[in-house]
């Protein structure tokens, strides 16, 4: 498997990830006709100016992808910092090590383009082994008090203790 940067020719893939990803946690919400969010979640995200090409990254074997990360422009405060997400696996594909090869790919990219930061939502049992922590513990608090409970950040190398404040996504993420 490869992890590399996505390509203008992964995009339908990317959305297929995404689609198969998530189809299963909305059908079980009796969504099962509607496309995920995150597949407009992604492709709106392109056309942000939060939108950073380097961070968007497939998981590739044999020439099919497999999986999608994305990270994109955020702020805690006046500090620029990175929103993870979404983070799909094909669904015949998780519990595989994809989506763990996918988001050390995307910390390790990150760090080294000296972001300091990287904030998400997300599953309390799965994020913290990547480093994650409850971001009040940083003095980080969503823009949406509902988020409080799963909100999480991952302190990078570039990381310094006044970026503090509320956390504010790139805009598509608030047009869902």
């Amino acid at each position: 498997m490869l992890i590399r940067r996505e390509r203008a020719d992964d995009e339908t893939a990317v959305a297929e990830v995404h689609r198969s990803a998530f189809a299963a946690r909305y059908r079980a919400e009796g969504e099962a006709d509607a496309d995920p969010p995150e597949v407009a979640l992604v492709d709106r995200l392109r056309g942000d100016a939060g939108w950073i090409p380097t961070l968007s990254l497939v998981a590739v074997e044999f020439d099919t992808v497999l999986g999608h990360v994305c990270l994109t422009r955020a702020t805690v405060g006046p500090f620029p910092v990175l929103g993870l997400g979404p983070i799909g696996v094909v669904a015949d594909h998780q519990h595989h090590g994809i989506g763990s090869a996918l988001m050390h790919a995307a910390l390790g990219a990150a760090d080294a383009l000296d972001e300091p930061l990287v904030c998400l939502l997300g599953s309390l049992d799965y994020y913290p082994r990547f480093g994650f922590v409850p971001a009040a513990r940083l003095g980080i608090t969503p823009d949406d008090p509902e988020w409080v409970a799963h909100f999480q950040v991952r302190p990078l190398t570039a990381y310094e203790s006044q970026i503090s404040g509320e956390f504010h996504y790139a805009e598509p993420f608030y047009e869902l």
